[in-house]
C-alpha cells in the first residue's frame, strides 16, 4: 500500500492487537477501526493468567488491559465472541463464524497461539492447559480441590505452573523431556539453578523423560506414564507443552503460513495484510532468518512498528528478545537468546545471594544477558549484545 488506509481491521482482542490500536490511535490514525476478538472478554493480560489468577491473588477482572471508558476513548469498533474463520487478501476482508464480512483498507493479524493438546487428554476431566482467562479460572477452581498435581511440560508455563501449585501447597510434580526446567530457554547453568530452586520448593522433578500417556478411570484422570513405565498419580495434570499458531483459519488465503504467518522484516505477509504478537513469524534483519518470538513485551513492541508500516513508514523490526518469567521469589528476565554452548560470565551480583547479572556468550561473543532478581542491571548489560557482531543469536 503506498497511501495511509482509511480504515483498519485489527484480528485478534490480545495483547498484540490492542496494542496494535492504541498505536495507530497515538501516531493520529483517525479513520475507522475494527478490534474482532475469538473470546467474549475484553482485551485481557495472558502472563498473570499462570500465576496472579491461578494463585487467587487477582480476581479475573484485574487482568483486563483497559477499563472499558479507556476502550471508548479509542474510538473503536470491538466484535467479540466471533472468531475469524476465512480471509480474503486481495479484498482485504474477514469472514467470521457467525457469518458476518468485515472489510478494511488493512488487516492486522494477532490471532496468537493455540495451546497444544496432549494426545488422549480430549474428554478427560481433570487434564487442563492454560492459554485463555476461562482455562486459568477452570483451573484454579480445580486445583482448590486437589491434593496432587502433575505438570507436563518443563518449559515456561510449565515451570510457573509448578510454583504456584506449590504455593497453594498441593503435591507437585513436574515432568518434561529436558535435563533442567527451561534448558532451551535459559541454558543449562542457569536452568539447574532452577531445578535446584524448584526442588528446595518441594516440587518433585521428573525430567530428561517424556510423557508417554496420561492415565484414566471413568474418564477421569488418574495421573501420567513417563517414558520408561514409572507412574506418578494426579488428581490434576496441566498440560504446558507449547502452543501452535492460530493460522488454521488462513487455509486458502494464499498466506504463507508456516509456523506463524511467515512475513517480511515490515512484518507485512501481504499487500495491505500485516502480523504481530506470536503468530508472527518475520525476517529478523539482525539474525539472517525468520524468527517467531512467543510474549509479552515482542506483542506491543511489535505492533509499535506494525502500526507504523500500516500509515505509510518502511520500518523493519529488529529487536533484540526479551522476556521474563516469575516464579517464587525469583524474577527471572533474559536479553537475547541463550546458546546452548552459553560460556557464562557473571558481571553483577553473586549467584550465592541469589541476585546477579550473567552474560552468555558464545566463541567469545555476548549473545544473551540473563538476570536473576536484578532486573534494572541486567537491561543495563543489554547494550553488550546489542554492539555484538551479527547474529544477536539464535532464538
Amino acid at each position: 500500500m503506498s497511501t495511509a488506509p482509511g480504515s483498519v481491521l485489527v484480528v485478534g482482542a490480545s495483547a498484540g492487537g490492542l496494542a496494535t490500536v492504541e498505536a495507530l490511535r497515538r501516531k493520529g490514525f483517525e479513520g475507522r477501526i475494527t478490534l474482532l476478538g475469538a473470546e467474549q472478554h475484553l482485551p485481557y493480560d495472558r502472563p498473570p493468567l499462570s500465576k496472579q489468577v491461578l494463585s487467587g491473588a487477582w480476581e479475573p477482572d484485574k487482568v483486563r488491559l483497559r477499563p472499558e471508558p479507556a476502550l471508548r476513548a479509542l474510538g473503536v469498533e470491538l466484535v467479540l465472541g466471533d472468531p475469524a474463520v476465512g480471509l480474503d487478501v486481495a479484498n482485504r476482508s474477514v469472514r467470521t463464524g457467525s457469518g458476518r464480512t468485515l472489510a478494511a483498507d488493512a488487516v492486522a493479524i494477532a490471532t496468537g497461539v493455540r495451546a497444544r493438546a496432549f494426545p488422549g487428554q480430549a474428554g478427560l476431566a481433570g487434564v487442563h492447559m492454560i492459554r485463555t482467562l476461562d482455562d486459568a479460572v477452570a483451573l484454579r477452581a480445580a486445583l482448590a480441590v486437589a491434593r496432587r498435581l502433575v505438570v507436563v511440560g518443563d518449559g515456561v508455563l510449565g515451570a510457573e505452573a509448578a510454583a504456584t501449585g506449590r504455593g497453594l501447597g498441593l503435591d507437585v510434580t513436574l515432568a518434561g523431556p529436558q535435563e533442567v526446567p527451561m534448558e532451551s530457554q535459559i541454558g543449562t547453568w542457569a536452568g539447574g539453578r532452577l531445578a535446584d530452586l524448584h526442588a528446595a520448593r518441594g516440587v518433585r522433578l521428573r525430567l530428561g523423560a517424556g510423557v508417554s500417556e496420561l492415565t484414566a478411570r471413568s474418564g477421569r484422570v488418574t495421573g501420567v506414564t513417563l517414558d520408561g513405565g514409572a507412574h506418578v498419580p494426579a488428581d490434576v495434570v496441566v498440560v504446558a507443552i507449547g502452543g501452535t499458531p492460530a493460522t488454521d483459519w488462513l487455509a486458502g488465503s494464499g498466506l504463507a503460513c508456516d509456523d506463524g504467518v511467515v512475513c517480511d522484516s515490515r512484518c507485512r505477509a501481504a499487500d495491505g495484510i500485516y502480523a504481530v504478537g506470536d503468530v508472527a513469524r518475520w525476517q529478523h534483519p539482525g539474525l539472517g532468518g525468520l524468527i517467531r518470538l512467543e510474549n509479552r513485551t515482542n506483542a506491543t513492541e511489535q505492533a509499535v512498528v506494525v502500526a507504523a508500516n500500516i500509515l505509510g513508514a518502511d520500518a523493519p523490526y529488529a529487536p533484540v528478545p526479551y522476556f521474563w518469567s516469575d516464579q517464587y521469589d525469583v524474577k527471572l528476565m533474559v536479553h537475547g537468546a541463550v546458546p546452548a554452548d552459553a560460556e557464562i560470565d557473571v558481571v553483577e551480583g553473586d549467584p550465592s545471594d541469589d541476585r546477579f547479572v550473567a552474560l552468555c556468550r558464545s566463541e567469545g561473543v555476548p549473545r544473551a544477558v540473563l538476570g536473576w532478581n536484578m532486573p534494572k542491571q541486567a537491561r543495563l548489560h543489554r547494550q553488550a549484545v546489542v554492539d555484538a557482531p551479527a547474529p544477536l543469536g539464535r532464538p
